[in-house]
């Protein structure tokens, strides 16, 4: 049977080109969206700062909460206990006396308390200096240098005043010893000098993270923390590791004690790579490319299996029996998936990097993140190409194996008709959950997008399984239009309503094609739009905006806003907040407000209550719905730490996009933020002179007019989705050609006898435009209806507008190169045939 299929393969290798081609870009895809989720759950911090430590003590990293259950059962109880964490980001502090209790233990050479904060660095001439590929700078007192560690390579260890940076920010700030810098943290701007350059033993600096070091007795001050971070242990020589370890874990008061490579947990939050954000989005893409691939692929061995019939119709006459043909048919498509996996793996692994390389140019993912080549994951996508190939090609050719020989042959010339209640029973099951998805699904909330794609897919399950059906009715008009431009266009709208299942079969992935891509572009642009809407909604009050390179202090805020002419403003302090969500902590986006004066720049859009002060807080309306708070519930909110604080609730508020959905007293939020840094300044001046008193008194800050500023930053959020659509386009586009190419070649039979009836080639040629145009016009007919099923209800959870058309420059690119493509794909390969010299095919009569 292998030789037979190998031989069958060798035959009618032009007949196998599309269902090959197919078979190795799915692969491809599988692979690559495979080999990023896999890199990005497996991703590693680059470097550890504590590389010299046993064990370190870390304050708080995330927020715990255990649930309990308990199951009566036949009289026995369970008890079902479940731990949920969120990471937080920030670091909780740890008692300032635990470095001193720590460093008394036996087989202790050093305890040394380490604090972490985030620091902006500017030069002299006010240049910020970060790190590489952007990296925070983050500081330390100079003790903690000898957990790495750092050694000087010039200069001294900073004294009061001055400060010791690592070799490679001294490089790209063009340092020297002796410059003064200027050092932002939340509690103010000093001037410190440079006193060293110090690096770790072998590089210039730790990869994601900038090193500044202060003199130990300054940090308190400048960094605004009650204690250290962390506390790393150092062991003295020959000491016992495990009575080490265990007198630590005793001596620690239930903190967390960390060692191996957990250590590098202990380290700041905002200095290592976060990955949580990228594994949402690989998820999304593997979800996307899998469906799409494995859509495509089944499509197209159904319909070479297809152009196949009159061959297996043959073999049955001769004795074949059912079992022998689809044993022939699995090898086939087997034998064809291991040779299509030999190029597709390889073009996977670099279409991995590829779309990586675009992924960290947009900032969606951490600079430091690497595809990582893993053979099982390899070996997956393969497999995975293999057992869809195999089952698409029984299943399609079930029927042919399945009938009596007599009747296949019948069903070679003409079409099939049977099959329908099993096809409308798929459809009515994929449709089903489309709906169920789109109407008890909140699109509004955060999964809104992965299920506007989830409800694409499962609405295109339900077109191909009505393929025929629905192609029939949706190309009535377009065939009752050609059939009255002449004999080839009534012979075009004949034979797409005859040859339904083949002008589905071309049709469909046109649908795909615009149908899967069109939702995630519409949808990602129309959250940009109402996120840039409401942002200038809310600082329509505002006349003017101050912002600084890297952030001002709250207190300097303050004396922005207390100037003369200032009649009205709100100063923000960007944070994360933790929430428990029934036993599960999450994670939201929250703002520190300082509001003064009576005049008001910033509108929120409050729909009940008002924005209060100290021990309150406010939530937008979709959020308080969603935890059912009503004005003077007291909720507990972890902070940027860890520490739990409890607010009242004093106001719900609706203009939430690309600002927080949280707000809380500014105070509150820098002290507890490791940043702590004001972003924005919102005024409302009375006369023209304040922004001119702000220059004056601030030259390093920005002032602009609101106008100029009131955009929002969900640009690399969008350009995420945008690459995403573009791989997708990529793939489905090829399928199409594919597709049509596969549909031509199978046709050179019946061109062949259009010709020995006296047809001419251009009348072969217009009667194949006629065609294809009808099959264009019904796929975006389907494209369309599908798109606005997912995209109304979307557009209508966001703000609860009907929106038909979202963008409709975006809208008509997609209608016009969808269309484009398939009347391009669909007229190359005929006129490739029609080039042949002779009547085509007729050798093969």
């Amino acid at each position: 049977m292998i030789r037979l299929a190998i031989g069958t393969l060798r035959r009618h290798r032009g007949a196998y080109l599309g269902t090959f081609l197919a078979a190795l870009l799915a692969v491809a895809l599988l692979a690559g969206a495979g080999l990023l989720l896999f890199s990005v759950l497996t991703a590693a911090p680059p470097a550890n700062r504590f590389a010299s430590a046993a064990a370190v003590v870390s304050g708080a990293r995330e927020v715990s909460l255990t649930t309990t259950k308990e199951k009566h059962k036949k009289g026995k109880t369970k008890t079902k206990t479940k731990v949920k964490t969120e990471r937080l980001s920030g670091a909780g502090t740890l008692p300032g006396d635990l470095a001193t209790r720590l460093a008394g233990l036996p087989g202790v050479a050093r305890a040394v308390p380490d604090a972490a904060f985030p620091v902006e660095l500017t030069t002299a001439a006010g240049r910020p200096v970060r790190g590489a590929d952007a990296a925070p700078v983050i500081g330390h007192g100079w003790s903690s240098a000898a957990l790495t560690p750092y050694r000087l390579r010039v200069g001294d260890a900073p004294a009061a005043g001055e400060v010791v940076v690592d070799a490679d920010l001294a490089a790209r700030g063009n340092l020297a010893v002796g410059d003064h810098l200027r050092i932002t943290t939340r509690t103010g701007v000093r001037i410190l000098r440079l006193a060293g350059v110090a690096a770790p033993i072998g590089r210039d600096a730790l990869p994601a993270q900038g090193a500044l070091f202060f003199a130990d007795r300054e940090v308190a001050a400048v960094s605004g923390l009650a204690g250290p971070t962390a506390v790393a242990v150092l062991a003295g020589p020959g000491a016992d590791r495990r009575a080490l370890l265990a007198a630590v874990r005793a001596r620690a008061g239930g903190m967390p004690v960390l060692t191996g490579a957990d250590r590098v947990r202990a380290d700041l939050p905002g200095a290592l790579p976060d990955y949580i954000g990228p594994i949402s989005v690989f998820g999304f893409t593997i979800g996307i490319t899998a469906f799409a691939a494995i859509f495509v692929l089944t499509g197209t061995v159904a319909l070479g299996v297809r152009q196949r019939l009159r061959e297996l119709a043959l073999l049955r006459t001769i004795g074949a029996t059912p079992r022998q043909l689809r044993r022939l048919l699995g090898v086939e498509s087997l034998v064809l998936a291991a040779v299509a996996a030999l190029p597709g793996l390889p073009l996977g692994v670099l279409v991995a990097h590829l779309v990586a390389a675009r992924f960290r140019h947009l900032g969606v993912v951490p600079a430091q993140f690497t595809v990582r080549v893993n053979p099982v994951v390899l070996m997956l996508a393969g497999f995975a190409g293999a057992l869809v190939t195999l089952v698409a090609a029984r299943f399609a050719g079930r029927r042919a194996v399945r009938v009596a020989p007599a009747q296949a042959l019948v069903e070679t010339v003409v079409a099939p008709r049977g099959g329908m209640l099993a096809r409308a029973a798929v459809a009515l099951v994929a449709a089903a959950g489309a709906v169920a998805v789109l109407t008890f699904v909140p699109l509004g909330g955060p999964f809104g997008m992965g299920m506007t794609f989830i409800s694409s897919a499962l609405l295109l399950c339900a077109v191909a399984a009505l393929g025929p059906l629905l192609v029939r009715l949706v190309s009535a008009v377009p065939g009752r239009l050609s059939a009255g431009t002449g004999a080839a266009g009534w012979l075009a709208a004949a034979t797409t309503r005859v040859e339904v299942r083949r002008t589905a079969a071309v049709a469909v992935p046109l649908v795909l094609m615009f149908a899967i891509n069109a939702p995630l572009l519409l949808n990602g642009e129309l959250l940009t739009r109402l996120a840039g809407d409401q942002q200038a909604q809310r600082l329509a009050g505002a006349t003017t905006l101050v912002t600084g390179a890297v952030g001002l202090p709250l207190d300097t805020a303050k004396r922005v806003t207390a100037l003369p002419g200032v009649t009205g403003a709100v100063a923000t302090v960007p944070t994360r907040v933790v929430l428990a969500d029934g036993g599960k902590p999450q994670d939201y986006a929250a703002q520190g407000l300082l509001r003064t004066g009576v005049d008001g720049a910033l509108d929120l859009a409050v729909d009940d209550g008002a924005l209060a002060g100290d021990g309150t807080f406010a939530a937008s309306s979709d959020l308080a719905d969603a935890y059912g708070w009503r004005l003077g519930d007291e909720v507990p909110i972890w902070l940027a730490d860890g520490e739990q604080v409890v607010l009242r609730l004093s106001a719900r508020y609706s203009w939430h996009r690309g600002f927080g959905e949280l707000t809380l007293p500014a105070g509150l939020v820098a002290a507890h933020d490791p940043r702590g840094l004001v972003t924005m300044v919102a005024l409302r001046d009375s006369d023209g002179a304040v922004a001119e008193r702000i220059r004056q008194r601030w030259p390093e800050l920005r002032v602009v007019p609101t106008a100029a500023a009131t955009r929002t930053d969900d640009g690399n959020q969008q350009g995420a989705w945008e690459l995403l659509v573009v791989v997708s386009l990529g793939f489905t586009a090829i399928a199409v050609v594919n597709t049509f190419a596969i549909s031509a070649a199978a046709r050179r039979r019946e061109f062949t006898d259009l010709r020995l009836a006296g047809a001419t080639a251009r009348q072969v040629h217009r009667l194949v435009d006629r065609e294809r145009l009808i099959t264009v016009m019904a796929a975006l007919v389907l494209g369309v209806a599908v798109t606005s099923a997912v995209v109304v209800p979307f557009s209508i959870a966001q703000d609860g507008v009907l929106r038909l058309v979202v963008a409709p420059g975006t809208y008509l690119l997609l209608l016009g190169g969808v269309a484009g493509l398939g009347l391009l794909a669909g007229a190359l390969p005929v006129r490739l045939v029609q080039r042949r010299r002779g009547l085509p095919a007729l050798e093969d009569r």
